[in-house]
């Protein structure tokens, strides 16, 4: 039931402020804001406009939350900012709310890190267990599933999907959408495999791992357009679980193309 906030920290009136919340020096919540159960703020943190903040984050000094967006276009209407629980948000990050040119609300789902000066951009869903490593971009309206993990210094267009349990490289630019368990690599980024480490990190069961291996080469094979590829899986891959979530993201009419191979080279 306790709540710890420094003497120098700003709460404006109006802000909903969770139990055991801690609010360090030089902080700043704004009206609009709402604050979940244990919460900590270190210092120098800024939150603002229609934000809400998850039970048990953790956010590092001189972080910028919920300001409003960095989109030209924005005329100050309604939007809002919502982060999931047990995130760590490090230090200078920013995130910005949404727009109307799109859902209005930016999301980010539960146990994301956000690593020092990453951003994450107006209109963005973000799922759950997501690693931005620093200096990581996501520019608006980009689509994140779960457990993504973001290499240094890289880059999503925007409008960009990128799948569940994906790989982006360091520096990469990734400007096409990204399969669930693929590897971007390069800048401007391809598509070099599997995330082979991630998936069996996650549990994944060999043999899905394997029908994944053989469904990529059949995918992307160059000899056959990925749209049609994608109705010509092998019979004995395209009832697995993980090859069905490949299929569907491929499906799924997002108006992008895909990263693909270089070369055409799927080993």
């Amino acid at each position: 039931m306790t709540k710890d906030i420094h003497p120098t920290a700003i709460i404006e009136t109006g802000a909903e402020i969770g139990d055991n919340v801690r609010i360090g020096p030089y902080c700043v919540v704004g009206k609009d804001v709402t604050i979940n159960a244990g919460v900590e703020l270190l210092s120098h943190v800024v939150v603002s406009g229609n934000t809400t903040l998850g039970a048990n984050i953790r956010i590092f000094p001189f972080a910028s939350i919920g300001h409003e967006p960095q989109d030209l276009k924005y005329q100050g209407e309604p939007n809002s900012l919502v982060i999931g629980a047990n995130c760590t948000i490090r230090e200078y990050v920013t995130i910005n709310p949404g727009t109307a040119g799109d859902q209005g609300k930016t999301i980010v789902g539960d146990r994301c890190v956000f690593l020092a000066s990453s951003h994450v951009a107006h209109d963005c869903v973000v799922g759950d267990g997501v690693i931005l490593s620093n200096n990581v971009m996501l520019a608006g309206h980009c689509k994140i599933g779960n457990n993504v993990i973001f290499g240094g210094g890289s880059a999503i267009h925007q409008f960009s999907r990128v799948g569940d349990h994906a790989f982006i490289g360091g520096l990469a630019g990734v400007e096409n959408d990204l399969i669930p368990y693929g590897v971007a690599i390069g800048n401007r980024a391809y598509l070099g495999g599997l995330n082979l480490v991630g998936m069996k990190r996650a549990g994944i069961p060999r043999e899905s791992i394997h029908n994944a291996r053989k469904a990529f080469k059949e995918l992307f094979s160059e000899s056959l357009p990925l749209s049609d590829a994608v109705n010509t899986l092998s019979d004995d891959v395209v009832d697995d679980p993980v090859v069905s979530e490949i299929v569907e993201f491929v499906r799924e009419d997002s108006g992008r193309a895909f990263c693909t191979p270089r070369n055409g080279k799927t080993d």
